[in-house]
C-alpha cells in the first residue's frame, strides 16, 4: 500500500529559500513543533533525498512531505495576523521617489526622517508601507512581498534598493554580505582634515549584541572599514565623500566621531554645540549624511547599474550658507585612499 504524501515543485521565485520556510508557508496549518518533527523523522524529501531545514531550494526542486493530505493541508487554527493598514492621507503625506524600477528591482530616494521598517515607536508611514502601496497587488508574488534589501538609518537620506522577487532578494543579500555594491555617501563633518583622503580601519562593537552574549563572550568587535575623501571645506566643517567596505550600524557616524570629526546634525553620536551652531547660523535642521550613489551588477540581468540620488535641497542650502560651493558635490572619484 503506497505511503500517503503530498508534493509541490519549487517555483523560480522560491530559488534560494530555505526548505523549512517553504514548507511552513505551504503547510501553514501544521503546528511548528509537528512540522520540525516531520524533518527529524525524514518525512520531508527533496528530489527523492532527505530534506534538511537549512536546504536552499532551486527552481524545479520537488518537495515531498509524507503524511495524510487532510491533516497536512488543514486550515490554520489561529486567524492570520492582520496586515498593517494606514490611511490614504498618511501615505499621501510621504510620496515615494522612485529612481529606478523593473520587474525585479526598485531603487528609492529615501528622505531623511522616514523609517525603513515599521517597529516600536515608529508612527506613520514607513518606506515598506510606501513601496507596497506603490506596487499594490504586485507587491506580493509567490509568497514573497517586496522588501528593502539593505538598511539606511532613519535620519539618512538617499539610495536604497528594494527587491520585488525572492531571487532578486537572495542575490542582493549575497552581494551586500560580501560588500560588492559600491556605495558612496556625502557627509558634512566637523572641522578641517589633515589629509585630503584616508582610511578608517577601526573595529566597532556589535550594535545588537545581547547582554547574555556580552556576559558569556565579552563585547563582540566587528571589522569596519570606511574610506573618505575631502571634497571641500571651511574652518568650521568639511564636505566628505565616504565609501564603506563593511555595513556596520551607524558605521560612518561612529568612525568619524572616533576621529574627532562628528557628522553635522548627528543627534546621537555628534557634537551638540556644533549642531546648534549649524542650525542657528546655517539652517541645518537634520543630519548631513546622504547615500548619494550605489553602483552594482543587476542581480538578475547582470547589467551594470549606477543609481544616484541628488543632494536634498535643505542640505544644498546649508552648504551654500557655509560658503561651500555646490560644484564640490558633483566631484566624483574612485573612493580609494
Amino acid at each position: 500500500m503506497p505511503i500517503p504524501q503530498i508534493e509541490r515543485a519549487a517555483s523560480e521565485d522560491a530559488a534560494g529559500q530555505r526548505l523549512d520556510k517553504f514548507v511552513r508557508k505551504w503547510l501553514s496549518g501544521v503546528p511548528l513543533s509537528h512540522l520540525y518533527k516531520l524533518f527529524r523523522t525524514r518525512r520531508v524529501r527533496v528530489n527523492g533525498g532527505r530534506g534538511y531545514p537549512e536546504t536552499l531550494l532551486k527552481p524545479g526542486d520537488v518537495v515531498v512531505v509524507r503524511g495524510d493530505a487532510a491533516d497536512l493541508l488543514r486550515e490554520p487554527a489561529d486567524k492570520p495576523r492582520q496586515a498593517r493598514v494606514l490611511s490614504p492621507s498618511a501615505l499621501a503625506d510621504a510620496p515615494l521617489k522612485v529612481l529606478f524600477e523593473d520587474k525585479a528591482l526598485m531603487a528609492i530616494d529615501k528622505p531623511a526622517g522616514l523609517a525603513v521598517h515599521p517597529g516600536s515607536g515608529i508612527e506613520g508611514a514607513t518606506l515598506v508601507d510606501l513601496v507596497r502601496a506603490h506596487l499594490g497587488p504586485r507587491a506580493t508574488r509567490n509568497d514573497f512581498t517586496a522588501s528593502p534589501a539593505h538598511r539606511l538609518d532613519r535620519d539618512t537620506s538617499g539610495v536604497i534598493l528594494v527587491a520585488k522577487t525572492r531571487p532578486c532578494m537572495v542575490a542582493l543579500t549575497e552581494m551586500f554580505t560580501h560588500g560588492h555594491p559600491d556605495k558612496s555617501y556625502l557627509a558634512l563633518a566637523k572641522g578641517r582634515f589633515d589629509k585630503p583622503r584616508g582610511v578608517i580601519d577601526l573595529p566597532l562593537a556589535e550594535h545588537e549584541q545581547s547582554s547574555r552574549s556580552k556576559a558569556l563572550r565579552g563585547v563582540n568587535m566587528q571589522v569596519a572599514i570606511t574610506r573618505y575623501r575631502v571634497l571641500a571645506g571651511v574652518e568650521l566643517a568639511s564636505l566628505l565623500e565616504c565609501k564603506i567596505e563593511t555595513g556596520r550600524t551607524h558605521q560612518i557616524r561612529r568612525h568619524l566621531v572616533a576621529m574627532g570629526h562628528p557628522v553635522a546634525g548627528d543627534r546621537r553620536h555628534g557634537d551638540f554645540a556644533f549642531n546648534r551652531e549649524l542650525k542657528s547660523r546655517f539652517g541645518l535642521r537634520r543630519m548631513f549624511l546622504h547615500a548619494r550613489r550605489l553602483s552594482l551588477r543587476h542581480p538578475i540581468t547582470g547589467e551594470r547599474l549606477t543609481i544616484e540620488a541628488p543632494l536634498p535641497e535643505e542640505l544644498s542650502r546649508s552648504l551654500t550658507a557655509l560658503g561651500i560651493g555646490l560644484d564640490a558635490v558633483g566631484t566624483t572619484g574612485d573612493g580609494r585612499a
